[in-house]
């Protein structure tokens, strides 16, 4: 059975002119057209061979060439839908046609067109070539399939190389065409997610005047930025290096897309000076077995037709005219008369390149795709089948769902879209000694690897663009502002794309420890930033400790305050027989040295790390000593003027206010403290407290007095039992007696009351520590007081005048001190 598996479209050219100009086609164009036909020629006659793909099957072709032009190739379509004979055949095709299937087109702009002119009829077409991402929407062209990627990963891919290489301030070229526009908008949808910013975006068509075409080259050359990504296709991209090297641009880094990185655009010594350092993803270079020993065999006299012969003239640059007398001179000089026995072995061009491009795999894949689509179509046993006819709808069916794998291993389908597996090779383009350029692999891409591994790229391998003499190591810098280093910030620039911004240092308390950080990270409550704002280190914390200078100097002073207290007991103690111990009643005066004692003591409860039990201590052993204390100084002084009173005639003042009563007295009003300081503790007790309000950078560890009403009356309390001891006292101080102990204790109740009247602003103006420090400096200050103006004059008299210590001496009241 022979069956026409309908047609491919090739072209000549890879220049469109205007219509109402001639079109300039470049012999290396032609060559790889030829080449590509060849190669679809080839895989039809290897599938006819194989006993296992479609048994009993002939395939047949026809080859239209659209000239890389849509609208011919438009026309071409419905010629072979027609059965139009303006074709080249399969020598052993003679029925009509019967197309089910066609190859092609090249440019996405011709795959469009033939694509909505064919899908009426429901015929299939797969590309080798067309990288449109607009392609893969089946809404629009539900007949179109290709063994090329998308374009919509080429642009993905294009982005993250971008971004694996740190640039984020590029320039973007793109062909005025559906290649170009969809290309570079997913180009640009993907680097916008990673923060990349385009400097320019310039667009240009071929047929642009040569107006345009300069001034996108003047916008390349003066940009700040140096590395540019081209989506263009390869005649686009030849226009342009014309006016690049007219300009003389170098030292651009060049991201090309697969439709130009590996063409060839000027001549060898230009392109070593011009597209040095360029990389980008190509359609991998996979050898197919025994090709090249076939496109080596074609010749003229295997192959009827003008097309072989057209191609044997290019290749070989003669003619095979004979000439008759009449041919002009110069072009006999011009074109040898071709032989016929002219040999392919050793050349070395577009047809037959050193290392075979992945355009002609594609064909070859595209082939066989079809042929695995009716392969599966014609041995289908469900329903009706096999088919002896081929309707085309029910072949794309078969073409959704082919699965086969290729010769080098490779498993082929399409995906929903019609689109293959994505693979691509990342090429490097470095200049050799001979001027020219070679290609060199860097990396892949292969879409079927898992999640995250899809790309490698080897930067050690790359050698980037670094103008007219030289190649780089380092890869070079493309950004508009200078990185953020760690402990500084990103301030956008008003007007101006985010990659252009300021650095701003860290607020205190704030850091940032990766480069181009957005925000600052602000610590948590018990840290503060180190001095480069990158850290976040503990605060320093503070509080009045026992290792410290000013801690031992306080500690010193409230031991010594307590030897000195001690002493005065212990010399009352000794001398309590003595008129002047008994004359200042002994028990109040023990009870005073005792909360004195304790005052000390107290005052040590302020030294030292805060915890519960310690500040508990310090508010309210403070309040009840110092009530204590008080209470026995408003006794003696209430004693003072009660033993006045006794000496006056008809006085019983004494009867009233004997030991019991002293005792009940001092009792009452230390019990009244002690209460407030129970209902304290039992309602909200002072506790420990980190302060971190008065210093940003230091935590102040100090006590909170937990209720302020309770602090408040305890503190008022105290205050008013000073108030009334000062005045009882100022009251008794010229009193008859010869040893008035009034005057001193209001002596001692004024430096008491100084000493914390002066306490107030000092303890409000220290700050951390230095608070507690001035507050037991209060307290031993004042505890000092008492004891020097109520106890010294009594032991110097004890100690040093022993002679006046009598009791006759206690009861004259003429005699003086």
């Amino acid at each position: 059975m022979r069956l026409l598996s309908g047609s491919a479209h090739f072209c000549s050219s890879s220049d469109e002119g205007p219509p109402s100009k001639v079109a300039y086609f470049p012999m290396e164009s032609k060559l790889v057209c030829f080449r590509l036909a060849q190669t679809m020629i080839f895989a039809i006659e290897e599938i006819n061979q194989n006993e296992n793909l479609l048994p009993g099957i002939t395939l047949g072709f026809q080859i239209h060439d659209d000239c890389w032009s849509s609208t011919i190739a438009s026309k071409a379509a419905l010629a072979l839908i027609n059965g139009a004979e303006e074709s080249i055949e399969y020598p052993e095709c003679t029925v009509s046609s019967n197309v089910v299937a066609i190859i092609g087109c090249g440019p996405s702009a011709n795959s469009i067109a033939t694509a909505r002119t064919i899908q009426s009829f429901g015929i299939p077409m797969v590309s080798y070539y067309s990288t449109c991402s607009c392609l893969s929407d089946k809404n629009e062209y539900p007949n179109f399939f290709r063994t090329i990627p998308s374009d919509q990963y080429q642009s993905k891919i294009l982005a993250e190389l971008v971004k694996s290489f740190g640039w984020t301030w590029i320039g973007t070229i793109r062909s005025n065409t559906d290649y170009g526009i969809f290309g570079m908008q997913g180009f640009v949808e993907h680097v916008e997610k990673f923060g990349i910013c385009i400097a320019y975006s310039e667009s240009f068509h071929k047929t642009d005047p040569a107006e345009k075409i300069s001034k996108v080259v003047q916008v390349i050359k003066q940009a700040s930025t140096k590395v540019v990504v081209a989506f263009v296709d390869d005649s686009d991209m030849r226009i342009l290096l014309k006016e690049i090297k007219r300009q003389n641009v170098t030292g651009i880094q060049w991201i090309g897309s697969e439709a130009w990185v590996t063409g060839n655009f000027l001549s060898p010594e230009d392109k070593g000076i011009y597209l040095t350092g360029t990389i980008g993803p190509a359609t991998r270079r996979i050898e197919i077995d025994d090709l090249r020993d076939y496109l080596q065999n074609i010749h003229p006299s295997n192959f009827p037709g003008n097309i072989v012969t057209e191609f044997w003239e290019t290749l070989f640059n003669c003619s095979s005219t004979t000439d008759n007398g009449t041919t002009p001179e110069y072009f006999r000089s011009q074109f040898r008369q071709c032989t016929g026995k002219e040999q392919m072995q050793g050349i070395e061009n577009d047809y037959l390149p050193a290392i075979m491009d992945g355009s002609s795999y594609h064909v070859y894949t595209a082939v066989y795709s079809i042929a695995y689509a009716l392969h599966n179509l014609l041995t289908c046993v469900e329903g009706n089948g096999p088919f002896m006819t081929l309707p085309p709808p029910k072949l794309m069916h078969y073409l959704r769902t082919v699965n086969f794998t290729a010769k080098k291993g490779e498993n082929m389908y399409f995906d929903k879209n019609g689109d293959p597996v994505p693979r691509y090779e990342f090429v490097n383009l470095r200049a050799n000694f001979q001027g020219s350029l070679d290609i060199v692999s860097v990396g892949y891409y292969d879409g079927s690897a898992p999640p995250g591994r899809e790309l490698m790229i080897n930067a050690g391998d790359i050698l980037w663009s670094g103008g007219r003499c030289f190649l780089l190591l380092q890869i070079p810098r493309a950004i508009c502002s200078e990185p953020c280093l760690p402990g500084r910030r990103k301030v956008s620039r008003k007007g101006q794309p985010i990659c252009c911004f300021e650095c701003a240092e860290c607020a205190d308390g704030a850091i940032s420890n990766v480069t181009d950080s957005t925000d600052c990270i602000k610590c948590p409550s018990d840290y503060w930033s180190n001095q480069a704002k990158t850290q976040c280190v503990l605060k320093k914390v503070e509080f009045l400790s026992f290792q410290e200078d000013l801690g031992l100097v306080l500690v010193l002073l409230a031991l010594i305050g307590m030897g000195f207290t001690v002493g005065i007991a212990v010399i009352f103690y000794r001398h309590r027989q003595t008129p002047m111990v008994k004359a200042n009643n002994s028990e109040l005066s023990f009870l005073l040295l005792f909360a004195l004692l304790l005052c000390f003591i107290v005052s040590l409860a302020f030294i030292g790390e805060p915890s519960r039990w310690s500040c508990m201590l310090r508010r309210t052993g403070f309040g009840i000593v110092y009530v204590l204390c008080i209470s026995c100084i408003v006794g003696k002084t209430i004693l003072v003027v009660v033993a006045f009173k006794a000496t006056l005639p008809k006085s019983n003042a004494m009867n009233w206010f004997g030991p019991a009563q002293q005792r009940l007295g001092v009792f009452s009003l230390t019990f009244l403290q002690g209460l407030v300081c129970v209902v304290w503790l039992s309602v909200s007790p002072p506790y420990p407290l980190k302060n971190m309000s008065y210093y940003r950078d230091i935590i102040i560890l100090e006590c909170n007095v937990g209720s302020l009403t309770a602090f408040y009356l305890a503190t008022a309390y105290i205050a008013l039992l000073s108030i009334v001891c000062l005045v009882l006292a100022f009251l008794a101080r010229n009193l008859p007696d010869n040893f008035n102990d009034a005057k001193y204790i209001t002596f001692s109740m004024l430096i008491f009351c100084a000493v914390w009247v002066t306490f107030i602003p000092a303890y409000v103006s220290s700050p951390g520590k230095y608070t507690v420090a001035v507050e037991v400096f209060a307290i031993w200050a004042s505890s000092f007081g008492v004891l020097l103006c109520i106890f010294a004059p009594k032991c110097y008299i004890i100690l040093l005048k022993p002679e006046i210590n009598t009791k006759k001496n206690m009861m004259d009241k003429g005699m003086t001190l």
